[in-house]
């Protein structure tokens, strides 16, 4: 678990299941990232026009992201990803593994690309 000095929200943005966070823990005990943050977001990019971010984070910073917890897993968002994240959950499925495994159901996305890592706006 972080414990950075960056403000932890109440409420998340996007929420993980279950697959993905055991995932993330996996991922965070072979990476040495116990101390991190799970970076979530979107840039510009992709064959549908936005593309999904999934990184690690040491230093999130207070002005630009949120931050809170799910289980023992610290999350953070920059706030512009946050507004095409919101009410978003990712999930972790394997037979999805060409794209590192995780799939996001994202209530603002209009369609995704085949391989599902990219997405339009409704």
């Amino acid at each position: 678990m972080a414990t950075l000095e960056t403000p932890v929200t109440s409420r998340p943005i996007v929420e993980l299941t279950e697959r993905a966070l055991a995932q993330v823990r996996r991922q965070r005990t072979k990476l040495g990232k116990e101390n991190e943050y799970l970076r979530v977001g979107v840039r510009g990019g992709g064959c549908s026009g936005l593309s999904y971010v999934i990184d690690w984070e040491s230093e999130p910073d207070p002005e630009f992201d949120t931050t809170w917890e799910q289980d023992d897993v610290s999350i953070v968002v920059d706030v512009k990803s946050a507004r095409f994240l919101a009410d978003s959950t990712l999930d972790y499925d394997i037979r999805n593994l060409m794209e590192g495994g995780y799939v996001f159901d994202n209530p603002h996305a209009l369609r995704s690309c085949g391989c599902g890592t990219s997405f339009t706006l409704k």
